[in-house]
């Protein structure tokens, strides 16, 4: 029996090192060896932890995906010679997070600090003190500063020169356009 057999103690979360960019490759090619070699009853899951998050530029919405942990790939496996050289034969897979050659399992809290749950989040192609165009609403053609943004980011407060006034105006998130070179 080898050192890799006695490691066995369940399911377990693992981190496999992957060279830079392919993440997304490890984690298909895994699937597919999963199912061909018939070994769902050792590796259950494999994720890569992601954020999404949404950019707005006035009306344009870019939904763009960062990688929380590039170069890393998380695989829910009953360690076992079969499924670690399944994962350790894999194009771009440099080897296991562990001391020397033993992979090691994440502990319990380590998994849920993780969460591996997909979150959403929103940035805005300005912040407070930049200049911004209304595109749109009652006062569409006026430029004015940010001077502050929701926490939900869904609505901004900006400061319009009207005559010799500068007066606050809120407004949605979505009816502003950022100013360049201003």
């Amino acid at each position: 029996m080898s050192d890799i057999n006695q490691m066995n103690v369940g399911p377990r979360w693992y981190v496999a090192h992957t060279y830079s960019g392919y993440e997304n490759k490890v984690k298909d090619n895994l699937e597919k060896i999963v199912e061909n070699r018939a070994l769902g009853h050792l590796i259950f899951d494999i994720r890569i932890p992601v954020e999404k998050v949404i950019e707005k530029n006035g009306d344009v919405e870019k939904e763009v995906e960062y990688k929380i942990f590039p170069s890393y790939v998380y695989i829910k496996m009953c360690m076992t010679d079969e499924s670690w050289h399944a994962v350790r034969n894999i194009t771009g897979v440099t080897g296991f997070v562990g001391p020397g050659s033993r992979p090691t399992p994440l502990s319990e809290e380590e998994v849920a600090a993780l969460n591996f749950e997909e979150e959403v989040r929103v940035t805005l192609s300005y912040q407070v003190g930049d200049t911004v165009e209304i595109i749109s609403g009652l006062f569409e053609g006026y430029n004015g500063v940010v001077q502050s943004i929701s926490d939900d980011m869904k609505t901004v407060t900006v400061l319009v020169k009207r005559g010799r006034r500068d007066m606050p105006v809120e407004l949605e998130a979505s009816v502003l356009k950022l100013v360049k070179n201003a």
